[in-house]
C-alpha cells in the first residue's frame, strides 16, 4: 500500500480508538463546530477544525467506509499522482469539504451540530479516480451493478445533490461531499494548466 494511503488508514483506526477513552474533549475540540455556535452553549469552531474533523468518526460503520474508500481509490491515486502531490491533494479536498459544509450549516436552521468523518477527502479520491481512471470497472455495494469510474462518479455526485437538497437523508453532509469534490476538480485542474503553461 502507498505510504500516505497508509499512515491516513492508521491515523483514523488509532483516534477512533481514542474516541472510545474520550469521546466528549474529542468531539468538543475536533470535530467541525460552526461559528454561531459560539454564540450559545455548544462547542465553537476553532480553525485547526477544518482538518481534524476528517479524522474523526460517528461509528464502526461510518469509519469501515470511509477506510474502505480510501484504500480502494487513494492507493490508485497515490501512485498517479505520488505521495507530495497526494497528500496536498487530499487535505485540499478535506477543506474545501469543511467550507463547503460551514456554509450550508451558516444557512440552516436549527441548533448547531458537528460534522465529523474523512468522507470530503475520500470524495475527493473518488473524482480523481474517476478522471484518472474512466473506464475502469467500478460495482455499486447496492446495488450490485458495474459501470465505468466515470459514471459512477457522476452518478454518485448527481445522488449527493439530489439527497443534500431535498434534505432526504438528515445527518450526512452531503454538500461537504460534493465540496471535496469541487476541491479535488480544481486541484487537478490548476496542476493540469501549470502541466501545459509552465509555473
Amino acid at each position: 500500500m502507498p505510504p500516505v494511503t497508509l499512515i491516513l488508514l492508521n491515523a483514523n483506526v488509532a483516534i477512533f480508538l481514542l474516541q472510545y477513552l474520550a469521546p466528549g474533549p474529542l468531539f468538543t475540540w475536533f470535530a467541525l463546530w460552526p461559528p454561531a455556535s459560539g454564540l450559545s452553549a455548544a462547542p465553537s469552531f476553532q480553525l485547526w477544525q477544518l482538518v481534524t474533523y476528517s479524522f474523526l468518526h460517528g461509528n464502526e460503520l461510518h469509519l469501515f467506509v470511509n477506510m474502505l474508500g480510501l484504500f480502494m481509490f487513494g492507493s490508485e491515486v497515490e501512485r498517479v499522482l505520488g505521495y507530495q502531490r497526494y497528500f496536498i491533494y487530499y487535505f485540499v479536498s478535506v477543506l474545501s469539504a469543511a467550507l463547503a459544509q460551514l456554509v450550508m450549516s451558516a444557512m440552516a436552521a436549527g441548533p448547531p451540530y458537528p460534522t465529523v468523518g474523512a468522507s470530503g477527502g475520500v470524495f475527493g479520491l473518488l473524482l480523481a479516480y474517476g478522471m484518472f481512471f474512466p473506464r475502469r470497472m467500478v460495482m455499486l455495494i447496492f446495488p450490485p451493478i458495474p459501470m465505468p469510474a466515470r459514471v459512477f462518479v457522476f452518478v454518485y455526485a448527481a445522488i449527493e445533490l439530489y439527497l443534500g437538497v431535498t434534505g432526504t437523508q438528515a445527518g450526512v453532509a452531503h454538500f461537504a461531499h460534493l465540496g471535496g469534490m469541487l476541491g479535488g476538480f480544481l486541484m487537478l485542474r490548476r496542476w493540469r494548466r501549470r502541466r501545459f503553461d509552465g509555473p
